[in-house]
């Protein structure tokens, strides 16, 4: 029996809350192994098999798999690489093509009938992603303006009075080192997080007022909570590829910041 209709079955109606996150182990003993993580596997099982299929073997004429993977692609290299790396958009299309297509997945496993658990939901996963993509933007702005040019063109932007960047270069350094990271996964967690419970309230009351609890008046409420559970699951499946979108957009953008300095 699912989560949902535990919580609408009893006397009363319940709203959904943060019983929806707090998953036991798949496997006894195993505290770890929860569904999200479960999900988080097959997730990634899922890009690797997708892009191995498109790409392991293309041919001249795209079809199927590779005609889906390169419109992908292409999405990607134009509106994600090329406007934050310019001429090292190629280098990098590797990295964000996965994360674009990774979270996309996570977030898809929100409205996937059975599964129904966006992964970034659990805030976990956006801060193991978010960090690697924060290690790799120090390391690489250190590689390639050494650590004094890293941290000085990022505090010190030239141009400005010397007064300003005593209050300047302290909000700079927050924004970029701490500020930015959090922001980067919290954004796409909380989304994700908001998301799965209003899915999860609407579905509950159509099952509540039409299954459990079905009378004159109850009914039409229980039609509404139909409809907005549709209506709402189509604006939710919006989210999730925005997310996906920004996650990886913003990730090029650190990328190239860390490549080139920013001012």
């Amino acid at each position: 029996m699912s989560t949902l209709t535990l919580l609408a079955s009893g006397d009363e109606f319940t709203p959904p809350g943060l019983e929806l996150f707090d998953l036991p182990p798949i496997i006894p003993g195993v505290d770890w192994f929860t569904k999200p993580v479960l999900l988080a596997l097959l997730s990634t099982l899922i890009v690797v098999v997708f892009c191995w299929s498109a790409f392991a073997n293309p041919k001249i004429v795209p079809r199927g798999v590779q005609n889906v993977a390169e419109m992908g692609y292409m999405f990607v290299r134009d509106q994600v690489a090329r406007p934050f790396l310019g001429k090292d958009a190629d280098r990098w299309m590797g990295l964000l093509l996965s994360i674009f297509f990774l979270v996309w997945i996570w977030n898809l496993m929100g409205v996937v009938p059975v599964l129904q658990f966006p992964v970034a939901s659990h805030i976990a996963f956006p801060i193991v992603l978010a960090v690697s993509i924060y290690v790799l933007k120090v390391y690489l702005g250190v590689k390639h303006q050494g650590p004094v040019g890293y941290f000085k063109n990022m505090m010190f932007p030239p141009g400005l009075p010397k007064a300003i960047y005593v209050l300047l270069a302290p909000i700079e350094f927050l924004s970029n080192m701490i500020i930015a990271p959090f922001t980067h996964a919290v954004r796409l967690f909380a989304n994700m997080f908001a998301g799965h419970i209003i899915l999860a309230f609407f579905s509950m009351v159509g099952f509540w007022f039409l299954f459990e609890k079905l009378t004159p008046l109850g009914a039409p409420l229980g039609v509404v909570g139909v409809l907005m559970t549709i209506a709402m699951t189509g604006f939710e499946m919006f989210i999730q590829f925005l997310q996906a979108f920004l996650f990886s957009m913003l990730a090029a953008m650190y990328i190239g910041n860390s490549l080139h300095a920013e001012h």
